[in-house]
């Protein structure tokens, strides 16, 4: 029942999700550019020097500080134990939740040229799991980092080092026992979770990412389309064209629809059965880069500009 928003400045707020009440605002005077990301009562941000800081998600008073050595540009993952954090430099590491003191670090090599960007970690079954520069999709052990697998989702081809790119800077999706991840200039594509192994892959271009519910994948591709996959086997169930070349969102399921923001600062909401656009607000004169936050039939959204809003859409009856 509470959203989290930070800006870049180092004003972090806390607010209802229901009115928008602000609970409390701390100042940390630091340039934000990772997170803020909550879980296991903490509110976790990363600065664009590699500072860490944990706030206490009721009051926000700081918990702890960290530093490590590389920009921080995406929300870390949060469990009981550790904090993931992912920094430009190629680096996934592990810090104890409790004081911020690094656990380990594994890193995969970065091209000389990259997106600007990094994926956001997932926690699951013990395990962090991340995309990285290189195009590879890397699972290792929450407790103490050893890999437990590590798969090529997609690999460099091209003459010129801008045909090479091949960034997974989305989140990976967890469904059962099964990992969703989509690349730039790469495929998108299902990988066993306890394994890595891939049990189909589609060639598909996507830096913004996907999202996935009830066996369906949903994805903004790189030329601005919104593609929905059957899970089972990435057979395309729906294609929507006509929000090409807006810079979507990563797009987030409500009850009834898919909603993604893009770069005129507007909020589309897509019909989760065939793609039609079915509502469309502007929020502000804003790009809108962050991904939007989806909750039941709420979806909140903050603008490159710092408005945060949240619209509702009543689902069909």
């Amino acid at each position: 029942g509470t959203v989290y928003a930070a800006s870049h400045k180092g004003e972090v707020v806390a607010v209802t999700l229901s009115n928008g009440h602000r609970r409390w605002r701390r100042d940390l005077k630091l340039p934000l550019s990772g997170g803020p990301a909550a879980g296991a009562g903490l509110v976790v941000l990363g600065a664009s020097k590699g500072q860490i800081v944990a706030l206490d998600a009721a009051t926000g008073n700081v918990r702890w500080r960290a530093q490590v050595n590389g920009e921080l540009l995406s929300a870390p993952a949060i469990s009981e134990k550790v904090v993931v954090i992912r920094s430009v430099d190629g680096k996934l590491r592990g810090l104890d939740a409790s004081t911020g003191k690094e656990l380990w670090s594994v890193e995969q090599p970065v091209p000389r040229l990259s997106l600007r960007g990094t994926a956001i970690p997932v926690i699951a079954r013990d395990m962090a799991i991340s995309g990285f520069d290189n195009g590879k999709v890397m699972a290792v052990s929450l407790t103490n980092g050893d890999t437990v697998w590590d798969t090529a989702l997609a690999s460099p081809h091209g003459k010129t080092e801008l045909e090479r790119l091949v960034d997974i800077d989305s989140t990976v999706q967890i469904s059962g026992d099964n990992v969703y991840a989509v690349g730039f200039q790469g495929r998108v594509a299902m990988l066993g979770l306890d394994s890595g192994q891939i049990w189909w892959a589609h060639d598909l271009s996507s830096y913004r990412g996907l999202a996935v519910q009830d066996d369906t994948l949903y994805v903004s591709t790189a030329e601005g389309s919104v593609v929905a996959l059957h899970g089972r086997d990435g057979s395309e169930v729906w294609k929507n064209d006509k929000l090409k070349r807006r810079g979507l969102s990563m797009p987030v399921i409500t009850s009834t629809a898919v909603a993604v923001a893009d770069f005129q600062g507007y909020l589309h909401w897509l019909d989760r059965s065939n793609g039609e656009l079915v509502a469309r607000e502007h929020l502000a004169k804003e790009r809108v880069t962050n991904p939007p936050v989806a909750a039941d039939d709420t979806v909140v959204v903050l603008t490159d500009g710092g408005h945060l809003a949240a619209y509702r859409a009543k689902p069909k009856t």
